[in-house]
């Protein structure tokens, strides 16, 4: 039996709303995963009986505060429940807001796969994490585990990579926050003493 148009891409929707929600916990603000997800591409392939879909050509996924572009999403979901996803591109790309900072952190590599069981985003050639704050980390391979909070950058230093075997991390200090307003001097008043 052959699904109607609008049911395999009202799946193919919900297997990328589910990719882009489970990545939520990893980098984004919490508001954002109550809003709808939006995709543009140029073309779109669903598989229920797969549980894939396949969204190609100048593609924009936004979810809130969360834009990823690419060239291609594959989004997945096995058997138990678990979702997985893949965006490739030259490079791909996604921005985000940061939970509680106010600031952004912006990603980019040639792909980008979310692991929803393992609860890991990892970023691969020519990877690149970048926060507003300063910060910026690249190497030809970025894993961020969700559950440890915990990043591992590595470099593979072949020829043709333009970092010569090594990764570089910018940190940038962290500056302290500015002092209260100070509280209006005072005399102490004692106990029994009325003014």
């Amino acid at each position: 039996m052959r699904l109607p148009e609008s049911r395999r891409a009202a799946g193919a929707l919900a297997l990328a709303a589910m990719w882009t929600l489970a990545t939520a916990p990893a980098f984004a603000e919490r508001a954002d995963r109550d809003k709808p997800v939006s995709i543009e591409s140029n073309s779109m392939t669903a598989d229920e009986a797969k549980k894939t879909a396949t969204f190609e050509g100048k593609v924009v996924l936004t979810q809130g505060s969360l834009v990823i572009r690419a060239e291609r999403i594959v989004v997945r979901q096995d058997n138990e429940g678990f979702q997985y996803g893949s965006a490739t591109g030259n490079p791909a790309t996604f921005r985000h807001k940061q939970e509680g900072s106010g600031g952004y952190l912006d990603g980019q590599a040639m792909r980008i796969e979310y692991d929803n069981k393992a609860d890991r985003v990892e970023f691969f050639d020519d990877a690149r994490l970048r926060r507003d704050s300063g910060d910026d980390i690249r190497g030809d391979f970025i894993s961020y585990d969700a559950r440890a909070e915990r990043f591992s950058v590595k470099s593979a230093g072949g020829p043709g990579t333009n970092r010569e075997g090594r990764v570089r991390a910018t940190i940038m200090p962290k500056k302290p926050a500015p002092p209260g307003p100070a509280a209006p001097d005072a005399e102490p008043v004692s106990r029994g003493e009325t003014r």
